[in-house]
């Protein structure tokens, strides 16, 4: 399926904003070529991007007389789009700045599409991703699939954290008690717990560190979940602006505004990254969205027909298992719902040109 096109009107900011980053990647060129010429530079050195801030990069010193220290950098034009946890090599200049003259190989990559369905990077070099839900605001597994989805397709694992248990009432408790249970007996982890449980607030900091301990974590979820709460939980000397809910709409409130990286002092990385109340998917193909459901993936080339689209063609394989009850009336509901969107959304982009 062809990716989602875009409207002159689209098509022209876009090309709009790259000339004019275009123009300030050559201004910065000719002063970085100026300084190299000039040896204004040091020595190339290994560095982790600790954050992103549009053109410029905060990067930590892993090596040389500045190892441990954030510096404020700028990467080379012909460097790739840079993110969150990557590894690089940087040349210090002398007022305290730097430059990333090249990015080390990634052992992972996560991604999602922006407006327009050009794929955006969220973090490098990340051990697992845990996707955070609450029972406030309400979780619906039609999110959590579009996370699981971008995490298979990755190969990245991913841990489902039920944050906020203390909000559970004898009313919200069975049915995300079933929503859980569905991922667990697909294979998924999930840990239950609370970052503002005061009754078991030791226990909960307990859970935490247990699940970030010695790996590079990504936390993703709606906001309003909790995320910034359970890093504050593990990094109680950072400040961290924690949002509340919004009253009026139960929505949470954006306290994030860029990918950071933390680290643990009992060992591990820590990456918070901006709330995301909708995970797009429009850049898969139906191959990759059926790749994505753990139930469904070995499934594929099993259908009468080479195109089937699981509607009711005859000889479906995966309509055969849903009726077996293989795969849940949940999780089929999903699938069919996240394909559907995506062929709606790029339908969308053709029927706007």
């Amino acid at each position: 399926m062809a990716k989602r096109r875009l409207n002159k009107q689209q098509q022209w900011r876009i090309e709009k904003v790259q000339s004019e980053r275009s123009q300030r990647a050559a201004r910065k060129e000719r002063v970085i070529d100026e300084q190299l010429e000039a040896s204004q530079l040091g020595v190339e050195q290994l560095g982790l991007v600790i954050a992103h801030f549009g053109q410029q990069l905060d990067v930590e010193a892993l090596e040389g007389d500045r190892q441990g220290r954030v510096l404020r950098c700028y990467a080379r034009a012909n460097i790739n789009a840079l993110v969150t946890g990557d590894r690089v090599v940087w040349r210090p200049a002398a007022d305290d700045t730097g430059v990333i003259v090249a990015l080390e190989e990634r052992d992972s990559l996560l991604q999602r599409p922006d407006n327009f369905g050009q794929l955006k990077p969220v973090a490098a070099n990340i051990d697992h991703i845990i996707l955070v839900i609450a029972p406030e605001p309400e979780p619906h597994d039609n999110l959590i699939d579009r996370y699981l989805v971008a995490a298979e397709n990755t190969g990245i694992p991913a841990v489902i954290l039920l944050n906020k248990t203390d909000l559970l009432t004898p009313v919200n408790r069975p049915p995300i008690d079933a929503l859980l249970g569905r991922y667990e007996a697909l294979g998924y982890k999930v840990v239950r717990t609370s970052a503002l449980d005061n009754k078991g607030e030791t226990q909960a900091e307990d859970d935490f560190r247990a699940l970030v301990k010695d790996r590079t974590s990504v936390f993703v979820g709606q906001s309003g979940v909790g995320k910034s709460s359970i890093i504050q939980t593990l990094l109680p000397n950072d400040l961290l602006r924690v949002g509340g809910l919004s009253e009026s709409t139960g929505k949470g409130t954006h306290t994030t505004t860029t990918a950071r990286l933390f680290h643990l002092s009992f060992g591990g990385e820590l990456i918070d990254s901006p709330g995301i109340r909708e995970f797009g998917l429009w850049h898969m193909t139906p191959r990759e969205i059926e790749q994505g459901f753990r139930e469904i993936s070995p499934l594929i080339g099993y259908c009468k027909f080479r195109n089937c689209r699981h509607q009711g063609e005859p000889g479906c394989a995966i309509e055969l298992a849903a009726a077996e009850g293989r795969i849940s009336e949940e999780r089929m509901r999903s699938f069919r719902r996240i394909l559907f969107d995506m062929a709606e959304q790029q339908a969308r982009g053709l029927t706007t040109n």
